[in-house]
């Protein structure tokens, strides 16, 4: 049995502690940080929440980030985070995780939401929380030492140092930063993407106010071929590691390896600021075709476990519409599509 300490919050975009503990907690990461969870409230009306063991006016030395989600269609949870690929508990142990998760249990029930849910790295909840697993994914992380070119040694010859080799050879042009103009060129390229992939996008916003809060934090890559943009990605920084986040591209000029180009450039940046992880995100278990493209980069694929509470509960980010609304996204209009994002992610988180 856990004991349960009272529930204590605090607001991690006004409290100066957040932040604090951020800069120490060696498992805190960009989702956790002020400009992540300020995107997420301004774009979709998320609130943030830190449940922790610490009283008021004392240090904060634990915290679980959340957002709660309220919606008509997929009913009200708390989210540790929304859109990120995971989100530690900032605890010291797996003692201190049980009793801030008997506190996060209480405050879902006080607020009337239907699950809970955790996204953790490394710390897993005891059998005592009421916590159990729900989805597994891959995740891909790459360790970076000092030299781009022992990197170099370890991408797959023939599917990624070949493409690097091919982007140089048709002279693709390579632009960075935060400008509308590039935020609009990587967009044009997520809609065909998720076209592709018969999915909405995000909201266009979404992209513009993550890269707005996050500042330095985040940072859009587009290759050029004739002045049109073919690939495009968004990393993120904090700390010590550097994500890869988003990825799209022009599936009519795949051939010109502009996607490993931005990739490889994003690592070479990583390893000139003296960075120590590139993190390649998750992946569904059932995408092998992007699981294997991560390990050709030399990534080590482990996995990745989100946790709900009640166990029982269905996560809401599996409602897509069905097979038939998937292939009507395949045909639908660029304004229809961006419309069907606008409408579906603030329910989803």
């Amino acid at each position: 049995m856990i004991f349960r300490l009272p529930t204590l919050t605090l607001n991690p975009l006004t409290d100066p502690r957040w932040q604090n503990l951020l800069q120490k907690h060696p498992s805190a990461s960009v989702f956790h940080t002020r400009g992540w969870l300020s995107a997420l409230q301004r774009t979709y009306g998320y609130e943030p929440v830190v449940v922790t063991t610490c009283q008021p006016t004392a240090e904060l030395t634990n915290g679980v980030a959340l957002c709660r989600v309220k919606s008509v269609l997929t009913g009200s949870r708390l989210v540790s985070v929304p859109f990120s690929d995971h989100c530690e508990p900032l605890a010291s142990d797996s003692a201190e995780l049980d009793k801030l998760l008997g506190s996060v249990a209480d405050l879902g029930a006080t607020s009337h939401c239907k699950y809970a849910e955790l996204r953790p790295l490394e710390l897993s909840p005891g059998a005592d929380t009421g916590f159990s697993a729900a989805d597994r994914f891959f995740k891909h992380q790459l360790l970076l030492p000092h030299n781009p070119g022992e990197v170099f040694c370890r991408l797959s010859k023939d599917s990624i140092q070949r493409k690097i080799r091919r982007a140089e050879r048709e002279h693709l042009r390579y632009e960075e930063g935060r400008s509308e103009q590039l935020i609009g060129d990587f967009y044009r390229l997520q809609l065909m993407t998720r076209r592709r992939h018969r999915l909405p996008p995000q909201p266009l916003a979404w992209f513009q106010e993550m890269i707005r809060s996050l500042g330095d934090g985040a940072k859009v890559r587009v290759a050029y071929k004739d002045g049109d943009a073919v690939a495009s990605i968004i990393t993120l920084r904090f700390r010590e590691t550097m994500v890869y986040k988003y990825g799209c591209s022009d599936a009519r000029h795949h051939m010109l390896g502009g996607l490993p180009m931005l990739m490889w450039r994003s690592i070479q940046e990583a390893i000139a600021a003296g960075l120590s992880k590139f993190d390649f995100g998750r992946s569904d278990l059932d995408n092998e075709g992007l699981a294997t493209f991560k390990d050709k980069w030399g990534a080590t694929r482990s996995f990745l476990t989100y946790w709900t509470s009640p166990a029982a509960c269905e996560r809401s980010s599996r409602v897509w519409g069905g097979a038939l609304a998937r292939r009507a996204l395949a045909h639908a209009p660029d304004g229809l599509l961006t419309l069907s994002g606008r409408l579906l992610y603030k329910h989803l988180g």
